[in-house]
């Protein structure tokens, strides 16, 4: 039994080579279960002062509004949680990853939740996951020097315990 979490990110419905390409492979992977989370045309919001402050509040110390604050971050958790495979679709903006995909990394990037500290440094705890990377760009070719999509995002993964990572992409690439 397979559980694929296939994440979009590119503002662009129509045309977009990510999303056409993470379709693709999410599809390829037959899974039994999907999960979809478009980060782009369902825009999360990014981290505030209460945010933070929340999230580093102690579980059972944290104030109703604490708990509603982070509902949405626990719902994001709970998805890469229940993925056996991670598809996300990456369009390079500016030699990055879209705004809206760095707030999804954002929110899930949780101290004891999907990462732990310890005296040599934070250990991922997502674990036994592999990523697939929909890459495409207008004019940032895959491992140039100045592609800091991919490497941002593999260190990212890599951050939660995520190292098997994949990429793909399209041979003309078009995010």
């Amino acid at each position: 039994m397979t559980t694929v979490l296939h994440i979009d990110s590119s503002a662009r419905v129509q045309g977009s080579a990510t999303r056409a390409l993470s379709a693709a492979r999410t599809d390829s992977l037959q899974a039994t279960h999907v999960l979809r989370r478009d980060v782009a045309q369902d825009p999360l919001p990014f981290l505030t002062e209460a945010w933070v402050a929340a999230n580093f509040t102690p579980e059972a110390d944290r104030t109703p509004d604490q708990r509603e604050i982070l509902a949405l971050s626990d719902t994001l958790v709970a998805e890469l949680e229940a993925a056996d495979v991670i598809v996300i679709g990456l369009p390079v903006y500016n030699f990055g990853v879209p705004a809206a995909l760095k707030a999804w990394i954002d929110l899930v990037a949780r101290a004891g939740r999907t990462f732990r500290y310890t005296p040599d440094g934070p250990v991922g705890l997502l674990t036994g996951k592999r990523a697939v990377v929909a890459f495409a760009s207008g004019g940032t070719p895959f491992g140039a020097d100045y592609d800091y999509a991919s490497r941002y995002l593999t260190q990212a993964l890599g951050f939660l315990g995520i190292t098997d990572v994949e990429y793909v992409h399209p041979v003309a690439d078009a995010a």
